[in-house]
């Protein structure tokens, strides 16, 4: 099949008719197992894994683990259609439909000026979706408590800012990022576990509505520190390999002077 731009494309179906034949009953013992609830972590896995690719810019790689996660939306399309609820044709187009419906901008006759237009009418077309827009719901309904935390934390933050719940500047969560710091301090001092752990999740919330303001994602910028970390305490632990000796008979000084040398490395 080709497109518009004479480019061959391919649909579904092959990757479809093959999970079919996985799932039949002389297919694989292991895939005829599976269910939604079974597929879950695999379902994470590949998520995270096509964000790590990205991350490293490895288009090559990126490809791959896009088509490992397609195969698990796949996989629970099948096993959908197998229980007569639906089938990856009833997918494609749910979100097609769902597109369309909510780019007026684009299919319609909608005027906008700029994405956060865009994003506006996206939330009001988006909640006037929900039982005809007849029943009066929260703005912070639908966002899945099985997010990371710092991300539900920033979704939460961003429906609140759009119905005008929100600082006029940086300055107000700044503000309170060091009244959290004051309050986590004065927990700390009391030695209550359960304070500390409100004042510390308190203090994080902060810290993310603060970066919102510079449209900085918390989850994408705590990753990069980590992995900041992991080079570094790498850097240390090959530095004390080639010396002969083992980290953890290493004195905290000479490890805090290596990790010195790992930032200057760095620049």
């Amino acid at each position: 099949m080709q497109d518009n731009n004479g480019r061959t494309s391919f649909p579904l179906d092959p990757i479809v008719e093959v999970m079919a034949k996985l799932r039949a009953q002389d297919g694989c013992p292991w895939d005829r197992e599976q269910d939604h609830q079974s597929l879950t972590p695999y379902l994470l896995e590949e998520t995270y894994e096509v964000l790590d690719a990205l991350e490293q810019g490895d288009m090559y790689k990126f490809c791959e683990e896009l088509g490992d996660l397609l195969l698990q939306i796949v996989f629970h399309a099948q096993i959908a259609s197998e229980n007569g609820h639906f089938t990856i044709n009833d997918v494609v187009t749910s979100i097609t439909e769902k597109m369309v419906r909510r780019h007026p901008h684009v299919f319609g006759d909608v005027t906008v000026e700029n994405s956060s237009q865009v994003l506006d009418n996206w939330e009001k077309i988006k909640q006037g979706e929900k039982d005809g827009g007849d029943r009066a719901q929260s703005v912070l309904d639908n966002i899945p408590r099985g997010l990371p935390a710092l991300l539900r934390a920033s979704k939460v933050q961003e429906k609140a800012a759009r119905v005008g719940f929100d600082w006029p500047n940086y300055r107000g969560p700044w503000d309170k990022i060091n009244e959290e710091q004051d309050e986590l301090l004065a927990a700390c001092r009391t030695g209550n576990k359960e304070l500390i752990q409100h004042e510390l999740g308190d203090l994080l919330f902060s810290v993310v509505n603060f970066s919102r303001f510079f449209q900085v994602n918390g989850e994408v910028a705590l990753n990069g520190t980590v992995e900041k970390f992991v080079r570094r305490f790498q850097y240390i632990e090959r530095a004390v390999r080639e010396k002969g000796d083992k980290i953890e008979e290493c004195s905290l000084e000479k490890l805090d002077s290596l990790w010195e040398k790992a930032k200057k490395a760095e620049n």
